[in-house]
């Protein structure tokens, strides 16, 4: 699988992502082709080596005739990107990324339904720079983004509408529930347009996971700092393990004088609440009391609700929680037609070989009271069709046959299909 892992020492821009995906490899031509797709005039784009403290790096650029120099509202902007004749997965990917610009900036104006007008990143070197970092990944076939956690900076900065304290409000809003740290640096180090883009295509913010680097870029910022070399550094190459991997919080107590009856209500309120997983451990508590260890799997933004429903529902005076990394097998839910009904079937692998074909547990149990069958033969017809389905699916990685076209890794559509060589966009 192929990775790439922004290394935000520096803070991120969208001029930054373009210069270093350009640095690491992506054809300035290519990326130019790609976005004439998007209908746009009277601007040029380039991205000249630079130097940041004896570092080397690209820094991207776009010129803008003044003639074309006007704000756009999110509305505009989605329309003239579902207009255009990038290709579709480009567009969503894109459309996503400003309908995240667009909320954070209600939520700052307290407006609803994307009333807020775009400033700066209404602009076309804004429209740019989100539309073409997603090109350039898809062109580079990244699969997965990862990211370090984003280093913020501190003073003022002058905008149109005045001036805004570092991190500007709208920063501030996409990266919340991500690790983020301040620096002493007195400039603007994330601008909304970098924490957009970065926060809508990186699956986990943390270490660097495991890779055989193959391509490395530096994207270079304007300004010059002077505690650090203001540059954006990208690691693109394969990945060694192809785990999914993420931070979640464990939340326990150990509760021994609760009517066992409650724990069934405890479980749902608190799935509900998004809780991730919710088991029970027996315990053998001080004296020599028998009790129960609850133990809860949840994200951190979650973890404060999750808490008060605890506090709320049972006799419990404290818990504990505690941050964990946690190691996944890549799984993708399809779903089978058979000769009963149509059940989802969830499928995972372990590297190149598929691990286990497991039909969803409550499909089979609708199906089997409706027809009057067995759950067993409903879930032996879904798992035989599941492994049938296998054969045609080609996770990252399987190999395959004719040409390979890469689905950047968002959503469902991170799966890696395979049609004859024909004309169209890489």
């Amino acid at each position: 699988m192929r990775i790439a892992y922004f290394d935000c020492f520096s803070g991120i821009s969208g001029d930054m992502i373009l210069g270093a995906l350009i640095d690491a490899g992506l054809k300035i031509k290519v990326l130019q082709e790609e976005l004439k797709k998007l209908g746009l005039r009277g601007y040029q784009i380039k991205a000249g080596k630079v130097k940041r403290q004896n570092l080397a790096g690209r820094q991207f650029s776009v010129e803008v005739a003044k003639a074309e120099i006007k704000e756009r509202n999110l509305s505009e902007i989605l329309s003239l990107l579902q207009k255009s004749r990038l290709a579709r997965d480009i567009k969503e990917r894109s459309q996503d990324t400003f309908k995240r610009l667009g909320e954070a900036e209600d939520r700052v104006h307290r407006m609803k339904g994307g009333e807020s007008h775009f400033h700066e990143v209404g602009a076309i070197d804004s429209i740019i720079d989100v539309v073409g970092a997603v090109i350039g990944l898809k062109i580079l076939r990244v699969e997965k983004v990862y990211s370090s956690p984003l280093s913020l900076g501190r003073g003022w900065v002058e905008v149109e509408g005045g001036r805004l304290p570092v991190p500007v409000p709208a920063t501030l809003e996409l990266v919340k529930n991500i690790p983020v740290s301040f620096s002493d640096e007195n400039h603007e180090l994330v601008t909304p347009t970098g924490a957009a883009i970065i926060t809508t295509v990186a699956e986990n913010f943390g270490e660097v996971p495991p890779l055989k680097i193959q391509s490395i870029g530096y994207g270079a910022g304007r300004r010059r700092l002077s505690s650090r070399p203001n540059l954006l550094r990208v690691l693109i190459g394969q990945s060694i393990i192809d785990y999914e991997r993420d931070e979640v919080v464990v939340i326990e107590s150990n509760v021994d004088d609760m009517n066992p009856q409650i724990y069934d209500y405890l479980q749902e309120r608190l799935f509900e609440a998004g809780a991730l997983d919710v088991f029970l451990t027996s315990a053998w508590m001080k004296k020599s009391r028998p009790g129960i260890l609850f133990t809860i799997l949840a994200e951190k933004a979650k973890v404060e609700d999750l808490v008060n429903i605890i506090f709320t529902e049972t006799p419990s005076l404290g818990l504990r929680t505690y941050p964990v990394r946690r190691y996944k097998l890549p799984r993708r839910i399809k779903e089978v037609r058979t000769k009963y009904g149509k059940i989802k079937v969830k499928i995972a692998k372990i590297g190149e070989i598929i691990k286990q074909v497991s039909p969803e547990y409550e499909d089979c149990k609708k199906i089997a009271k409706k027809k009057g069958i067995s759950f067993q033969t409903v879930y032996e017809e879904a798992k035989k069709k599941g492994e049938i389905l296998q054969e045609s699916i080609n996770f990252p990685g399987l190999g395959g046959t004719g040409e390979t076209i890469w689905f950047p890794p968002w959503g469902d559509r991170r799966v890696r299909r395979t049609r004859r060589p024909r004309g169209g966009a890489p």
